[in-house]
């Protein structure tokens, strides 16, 4: 560089040089250019740095030490010699841009400078390419979009509170890979209590989730978890292993209506590689609130709905006290899917001369109306079998009574026992005909025909007997026991027909045997049974 080029550049542009300490002379160019978004730089014709501003420096990597008189070194070439760029400018001084820098993501201009005809430089600019920058948060912004969107359709599909939480790990470990592992408070917590990390028991996980702990968190992963329970908010730690990353999200939603958030669990994720960026944070942050959403409906469900099953059980309560001469059990189970309870019922009433009338009811429906209707059922029947009257008759005087109500329809099974004669008489509102369980452990149907339902008016009920023994045993029940969706009824009593029983089985032991064969535990609707068996006469003496 010479004394020459120094001071055509501060002759021309009134800009003291790295070198120009003791010329003065006005500075505005200077600070102009200091404080200028791009970077500029002047080379003298030997390629030596003349120049050079911090925008430059801070794009091209150049070390400010000693710069003036230096050669470009290699960070900063790939700004300046793309293709020969600045010999072609100091060779023929047509100015020339090209996209130079990493990915293309910037534009160097070079203009040769002259004095009187004499080449003394080149002046750089080099601009960071805004479209680049823009095209790249347009690609993360369409990231974040598709990722939104799939974690709607992904996470919180069904009210089961676990499930939810494994679709939430798996969410996150296909988006941002490793392993993820979601605790949950084992209830909710009251609002504005603080939740206990210590409490938290492991749901769900997804992934290689040893990089989290031996069966449970442990380490940076347990740390990690603590402070985002204690603080609420995401936090994240360095890994025992090399380059393993950790992060801790809460799981957080609003326990009443005042809107405060409280912690309800927190989902910790862990990977080897790149450390979590602020782009995985908001992806992971945002599955996590529709995943505490999802648990929180989940569990308020749960809640209401044992609220129902509560009260259709208080409703319920246990049937009337069947005459000493006839043993009973009796269960009622709630479906376990997306509906309330029922109206499933059943009752005993004591007649005259040691005769005890069965019922079994099926109010259609579901929820809370439908638990309630069944009581106003209950209550009418009580009233109407106190007449002694046969059941065909107790049918015919109910269906008229409901019909002139805004009850809904229901089904109805009426047996009434005599054990001093050893006869049953049954009578059918549209409901399922009653097994017996004989002596030789077999289950027959007993052929009831079945009339409208109740609360139609049409009536039409008919009336059925049979002996019953000592060592048989009568089964009523709900369609929810056998009724299987896509299955013809015929074949859904030939399965409760091929249910076996010992001779001298407990009627409590008997029900429970039905209910396991049947798999009631999974029925897609509410089960309610009723087994009676008559007592063996006492011997004189």
């Amino acid at each position: 560089m010479t004394a020459d080029s120094r001071g055509w550049f501060q002759d021309h542009h009134v800009l003291s040089t790295a070198e120009a300490g003791g010329l003065g002379g006005p500075r505005a160019l200077e600070d102009f250019l200091r404080d200028a978004a791009a970077g500029v730089c002047v080379l003298a014709p030997d390629l030596r740095y003349v120049y050079a501003n911090d925008a430059y420096r801070r794009i091209t990597g150049e070390s400010p030490d000693r710069l003036a008189g230096r050669s470009p070194g290699n960070s900063a070439k790939q700004y300046l010699e793309p293709a020969g760029l600045l010999a072609e400018v100091l060779s023929d001084g047509i100015p020339r841009g090209r996209a130079t820098g990493p990915g293309d993501g910037c534009r160097t201009t070079c203009v040769r400078l002259e004095e009187r005809g004499t080449v003394v430089g080149v002046l750089c600019i080099v601009i960071e390419d805004p479209s680049t920058e823009l095209q790249s948060e347009l690609r993360l912004a369409r990231v974040r979009s598709a990722a939104a969107d799939e974690a709607v359709e992904r996470i919180g599909t069904s009210l089961d509170e676990r499930r939810t939480c494994g679709e939430l790990a798996h969410f996150v470990t296909s988006w941002l890979g490793g392993a993820a592992a979601v605790e949950l408070l084992p209830s909710l917590p009251a609002a504005r209590t603080p939740a206990l990390p210590s409490s938290m028991l492991r749901v769900a996980g997804a992934g290689p989730v040893e990089l989290l702990g031996n069966g449970e968190l442990e380490g940076a992963a347990r740390s990690a978890a603590d402070r985002a329970v204690g603080s609420g908010l995401p936090a994240t730690e360095h890994g025992p292993g090399a380059g393993t990353a950790v992060l801790a999200v809460p799981l957080a939603a609003s326990a009443d209506r005042s809107g405060a958030d409280d912690v309800i669990g927190v989902v910790v994720l862990a990977r080897v590689g790149s450390p979590y960026a602020a782009h995985d944070l908001a992806l992971a942050r945002h599955a996590v609130r529709r995943a505490a959403v999802g648990v929180r409906h989940s569990r308020e469900f749960a809640a209401e709905q044992r609220k129902a099953v509560d009260l259709q059980r208080a409703l319920l309560t246990e049937p009337g006290k069947p005459h000493p001469n006839l043993q009973l059990a009796t269960r009622y189970l709630p479906v376990g899917g997306s509906d309330l309870v029922g109206g499933d019922w059943f009752e005993t009433v004591r007649l005259h001369y040691g005769r005890t009338l069965l019922v079994m009811g099926d109010v259609m429906g579901h929820g809370v109306e439908a638990a309630v209707e069944m009581n106003t059922y209950r209550g009418m029947l009580r009233d109407t079998a106190a007449a002694d009257l046969p059941p065909h008759r107790v049918l015919r005087r109910l269906d008229l009574a409901i019909a002139d109500t805004v009850a809904r329809p229901a089904t109805c099974l009426l047996v009434r026992i005599d054990p001093a004669r050893g006869l049953g008489s049954f009578a059918s509102a549209g409901h399922l005909p009653p097994v017996v369980f004989t002596r030789d452990g077999t289950a027959d149907l007993v052929d009831v025909p079945a009339g409208p339902p109740l609360g139609t008016g049409l009536g039409g009920y008919e009336l059925v007997t049979r002996e019953l023994t000592a060592d048989e045993t009568l089964l009523l029940y709900t369609d929810g026991l056998v009724e299987r969706r896509g299955e013809d009824i015929d074949a859904s009593l030939a399965r409760l027909t091929r249910v076996r029983q010992q001779s001298g089985t407990p009627v409590e032991e008997l029900v429970d045997t039905v209910l396991r064969e049947l798999d009631a535990e999974h029925a897609e609707d509410d089960v309610a049974l009723l087994a009676a068996r008559l007592r063996p006469r006492r011997s004189a003496g």
